[in-house]
């Protein structure tokens, strides 16, 4: 039984939730400061916000375990507000990646401000997917069609099929591509996520087409859509700058896909679902995914950081997501997590034993890296409480 945390110390943050298209516009204020100044530290205030400015306000600010009341919930739901700050984020993208296409036509870099500008781009297309990612789980048909223009700029489109009806229905399984398993360095996992994400995606369409008696090559397929929404931002900003852009363009999109698939290795890290008697996987509930309380980030992530209530209750809007006693926490919010993850044996070093510790030490309930299973049972196959 997971157990909620006190409502009482509940406030609604409404304002702070302004702050969630941040990340985009300080980006874009980096590009626009550096087109007037040439300073080069300017094209890497992306990676300087994400990996040392977040995670030092995280630990500022601390974290928040609190829940909206139920009696609340519905309201939130309502609240317009929530949902405009979504789509605010898109005019912020767009202009940022618009902005460093054109910035790579008329300027000369060094390789230096040339890996800088790829990171800030391709680093909010990439934050990007996190607002897809809450946008393609509503109902409502603009912020499916929303989810998939934000999911253009990185070219992975194909997150939105893959992600609602793959990862959500094999979460913390072996089956799934988009959860990490114990032993598993995100560098190995990486190829694996990428490869079969884009399988996953392509085979539900296959399915979904056919049995309304349509090709897979249909223009209903979700896939075709989202793609060729990229193939359309891609086309017109090469036939406006030149087919000099799309280098840069192609890198910052697989830099971008990169930053999703890091937080996707962070999200379930060596968690599964068990099996009941009939030979099933049990419902997904929050203690299958790896929590964050940390408030600035989760205020610049739209709540993604609560994505233990996400997997259990997928629905639920980013504004009303709460905290769980009982899911596995994490040590640090997304933005230290995933520079951590970068070095598997640091990575290694400080979530294997919060994944044995989650489990009792008992290992077969953990979802262990076939590869790895001798070495991590010789590890920490012993382990107690």
């Amino acid at each position: 039984m997971n157990t909620l945390a006190p409502t009482a110390a509940w406030s609604d943050k409404r304002y702070l939730w302004l702050l969630s298209p941040a990340i985009p516009l300080i980006s874009v204020l980096g590009l626009v400061g550096y087109q007037q100044t040439h300073q080069t530290w300017l094209l890497w205030l992306f990676p300087f916000v994400v990996h040392v400015l977040i995670p030092v306000l995280d630990w500022l600010f601390g974290e928040d375990f609190s829940n909206p009341p139920e009696s609340v919930v519905a309201e939130l739901d309502r609240d317009f507000f929530y949902r405009a700050l979504l789509w605010l984020f898109i005019p912020f993208q767009m202009a940022g990646t618009v902005l460093g296409a054109w910035l790579v036509a008329t300027h000369d870099f060094a390789w230096y401000e040339m890996v800088g500008l790829i990171m800030s781009v391709g680093g909010f297309n990439g934050i990007g997917i996190a607002t897809a990612h809450e946008l393609g789980h509503k109902k409502e048909s603009l912020d499916r069609w929303l989810a998939k223009l934000t999911l253009a700029p990185s070219g992975y489109g194909h997150f939105y099929v893959e992600h609602n009806r793959g990862h959500h229905k094999r979460v913390a399984t072996p089956e799934d591509p988009a959860s990490s398993r114990l032993g598993e360095g995100f560098w190995r996992f990486l190829p694996r996520t990428v490869i079969g994400s884009l399988r996953s995606a392509w085979e539900l369409e296959r399915e979904r087409l056919n049995r309304q008696g349509k090709s897979v090559w249909s223009l209903s397929n979700d896939n075709l859509q989202a793609w060729a929404m990229t193939l359309v931002l891609f086309g017109a900003l090469v036939a406006w700058l030149g087919p000099v852009v799309l280098p840069f363009l192609i890198l910052q999109a697989m830099y971008g896909a990169s930053l999703l698939e890091v937080v996707n290795y962070v999200e379930h890290y060596g968690l599964l679902r068990q099996k009941d008697a009939s030979g099933r996987y049990q419902r997904c509930e929050p203690e299958h995914s790896w929590n964050s309380n940390h408030i600035v980030g989760n205020i610049l992530l739209y709540h993604l950081q609560r994505h233990s209530d996400h997997h259990a209750h997928p629905t639920r809007r980013y504004q009303a997501l709460r905290h769980f006693d009982d899911a596995p926490q994490l040590p640090s919010g997304y933005a230290l997590m995933i520079t951590v993850a970068y070095c598997p044996p640091l990575w290694f070093a400080l979530m294997n034993k919060r994944v044995v510790r989650h489990y009792g030490g008992d290992l077969s309930r953990a979802n262990i890296h076939p590869a790895a299973r001798s070495q991590v049972l010789a590890r920490y196959g012993q382990a107690k409480r």
